[in-house]
């Protein structure tokens, strides 16, 4: 855990949280943007997500500061993914399942699949590249779909928003060494498929 960003926080109040939810904006927006439904591309603006999350902080920061349980970066992350969750339930209309709340691994497991394969897999703009990307797609989606969820996590952690392993390892509540361990599986399942 970051004890110096935690006591930055604790010196500084909100001054210092806006301080440092500006150093980890980026980071918050790039997952933000491997994190959106592709339908709702173009009507949530990864701004409006920020926002949410930044009032939560600020109104979560005392409670978070009695008893901080991860890093700092790894709360702002889990209010921010949150918060991306219930601006696309209001967008399809559904009600807020407290129940859902924070269960990464289990939670939006195809759109994790879609966000990996889509980056993986990139853009073909001819009839017949489009047709091997669509095979290509089908193939790495069949992969990624047999995988065990919490290793496709780990693996869209670590490579698409970039996190290290004791962040994932935080992110999902398991060791170090089981999100090392299951990084090194995803990337095996992932290679066989890319030398095929």
């Amino acid at each position: 855990m970051e004890h110096d960003d935690i006591e930055t926080l604790r010196l500084g109040g909100q001054s210092a949280l806006s301080q440092q939810f500006s150093v980890y904006r980026e980071r918050l927006e790039r997952m933000i943007e491997f994190r959106l439904d592709a339908r709702l591309r173009g009507r949530i603006d990864p701004e409006d997500v920020l926002q949410e999350t930044w009032i939560d902080a600020a109104r979560r920061l005392p409670d978070y500061l009695a008893t901080p349980q991860v890093s700092l970066y790894v709360w702002l992350r889990q209010l921010t993914y949150q918060s991306l969750i219930n601006i696309q339930r209001r967008h399809f209309g559904q009600k807020r399942d407290p129940r859902q709340e924070f269960t990464l691994p289990q939670q939006h497991a195809d759109a994790t699949s879609y966000s990996i394969a889509a980056c993986l897999l990139g853009q073909h703009t001819s009839p017949s590249e489009a047709l091997l990307r669509q095979e290509e797609w089908d193939r790495l989606q069949s992969v990624l779909s047999s995988m065990d969820p919490t290793d496709r996590e780990v693996l869209a952690l670590r490579h698409f928003e970039q996190l290290g392993n004791n962040q994932v390892a935080e992110v999902l509540g398991i060791s170090v060494t089981a999100a090392s361990n299951r990084y090194v599986r995803a990337l095996q399942r992932l290679s066989e498929f890319m030398s095929s």
